[in-house]
């Protein structure tokens, strides 16, 4: 059901608790590396500020282990969306998110103006969904707004407890994840045909029930990554050390066999003897020799890909299909990447999960040649698979 965003409601005056995902990598500085998710939380937060709200920011960063964590601060993310802001300033409430100099500080707001708490993670009533906690959090909000997506599929005290504390004041989504459950349902729901979708990643297990799902809805799937090493596997192929799980053999023999989608498997493949940069590496076709395990997709498969690809009206990605950080193991996750571009191109809807999708396309610079590359890899391999977030529930409908 659509719900009510942050755009339905009046925020002049009004005190806007924003819960963003503001998850970024940092480097052994302490420098942001990645800032994309900042970035893509503007238009939300320009919403606030230049409607006169008084916006509260509330995010984590990593999994600091049970209280606080230097290194884990969101004091960078503050200093970075200034300056994203223009140089807007914005203001950073050190220490705990829920002491009292938190709470003078989120008081003293002035309409127009930013705070960012601290990492919520750092309290423990975070992680354990605490009512109390939440409670404490919600008395800085008139409007609750959530802009997460990438935590959407949690149950933490900032995207459940808070919003239901929050009743009878205004619960609306951010237009990030509005952005986000649009693209992703209405691929899901209305595609176009053919609707291709490719999955990579390390495991079939986790990606069964989006197969299961997809199954029916869409035309092709392309596996690749090394989850296509337990469907070879189980099919009699010979595959090395490449990575398998045994105990999905009888479950993989019986996707390749339902006969409801078309599943392409890789035919050739790029091979190390160790997941290094500095292994030898050989490509094999179909059969991968004893020592060897296959590290990316082989240059037949990357063009039978790209043939799929190329002629899709809709596709979806959710994982790499190769260790795409090590070259020259990415070529097979950049000829997708570039194959999907070119989709684009000729007018294909075309949306990209999270995660390590997400940063393999920012790394091939096509980001912007694809139609939506999401913020959240397990929120959005939740809604591959069909399921939904109470995160979102709690929110008003339109």
């Amino acid at each position: 059901m659509a719900k009510q965003t942050i755009n339905d409601v009046e925020v002049a005056g009004k005190r806007v608790l924003m819960r963003v995902d503001f998850n970024v990598p940092l480097d052994e500085r302490g420098v942001i590396t990645d800032d994309r998710r900042i970035r893509m939380a503007l238009p939300s937060i320009r919403r606030v500020v230049d409607g006169g709200g008084r916006l509260v920011l509330m995010s984590h960063l990593g999994r600091p282990d049970g209280g606080p964590d230097p290194t884990l601060s969101l004091a960078p993310a503050a200093r970075r969306l200034g300056e994203l802001l223009g140089g807007l300033t914005v203001r950073f409430a050190a220490g705990d998110c829920v002491s009292a100099e938190t709470a003078r500080l989120v008081t003293a707001l002035a309409d127009g103006e930013i705070l960012l708490l601290e990492n919520l993670r750092f309290n423990p009533g975070e992680k354990d969904g605490d009512p109390a906690f939440a409670a404490q959090l919600a008395a800085y909000g008139d409007v609750y707004c959530n802009d997460a997506f990438g935590s959407a599929h949690r149950s933490d005290a900032s995207m459940v407890a808070v919003p239901r504390v929050m009743s009878g004041r205004p619960r609306v989504a951010g237009l990030l994840l509005d952005k986000e459950l649009r693209y992703l349902s209405e691929a899901l729901t209305r595609p176009k045909h053919p609707f291709v979708a490719v999955l990579g990643g390390a495991k079939v297990s986790d990606k069964l029930g989006a197969i299961r799902n997809l199954t029916g809805r869409v035309d092709t799937i392309l596996v690749g990554g090394a989850m296509a090493y337990t469907f070879l596997a189980a099919g009699g192929s010979d595959v090395g050390a490449s990575r398998v799980e045994t105990d999905m053999f009888d479950t993989a023999r019986g996707l390749l066999d339902h006969g409801a989608v078309r599943i392409i498997l890789p035919t050739d493949h790029v091979c190390g003897t160790t997941m290094g940069g500095d292994t030898p590496v050989e490509v094999f076709q179909d059969a991968i020799p004893q020592g060897w395990m296959g590290l990316d997709i082989g240059p037949k498969t990357c063009a039978a890909f790209a043939s799929v690809l190329q002629e899709a009206a809709t596709i979806v990605w959710n994982g790499p299909v190769g260790v795409f950080e090590t070259p020259p193991f990415d070529k097979g996750s950049r000829v997708v990447a570039e194959s999907i571009a070119q989709a684009t191109a000729h007018a294909a809807v075309t949306v990209v999960g999270g995660g390590d999708t997400a940063a393999a396309v920012e790394a091939f610079g096509l980001a912007d040649r694809i139609t939506h590359v999401s913020t959240g890899g397990g929120a959005s391999l939740r809604l591959l698979e069909g399921g939904g977030f109470e995160s979102v529930e709690l929110l008003d409908d339109a």
